[in-house]
């Protein structure tokens, strides 16, 4: 009886560029629904400020702070201080990354 191809293990990463501490810092990072949330929200919108984070969302600004600051850690954000706020936007590079680690997987 062949195997179901749908159950058969995927070919191990020959080159080994699967990077595993990097793909775990990345989930980690992406490891509650509001950090996703922000990075969906900043993929379709392209940029945005602090403020409208926290109007989109039901946190407290101390709240969403600390998960722009975990995405920002990861490089899954990035924030360009322009005058007395922030404005963030996606890391394309880091977010491709990510994408790649995945699909080695």
């Amino acid at each position: 009886m062949m195997p179901d191809p749908c159950c058969t293990p995927a070919s191990p990463d020959p080159a080994g560029t699967l990077d595993a501490d990097t793909l775990a810092a990345l989930c980690k990072a992406l490891g509650h629904p509001v950090r996703v949330r922000i990075v969906q929200h900043l993929a379709a919108s392209g940029e945005c400020y602090f403020g409208e984070l926290s109007n989109l969302l039901p946190q407290a600004p101390s709240t969403i702070s600390q998960h722009v600051a975990m995405l920002k850690e990861a490089g899954l954000i990035l924030g360009s201080a322009e005058e007395q706020r922030t404005c963030y936007c996606i890391n394309p590079e880091r977010l491709a990354q990510l994408k790649q680690l995945i699909r080695s997987l």
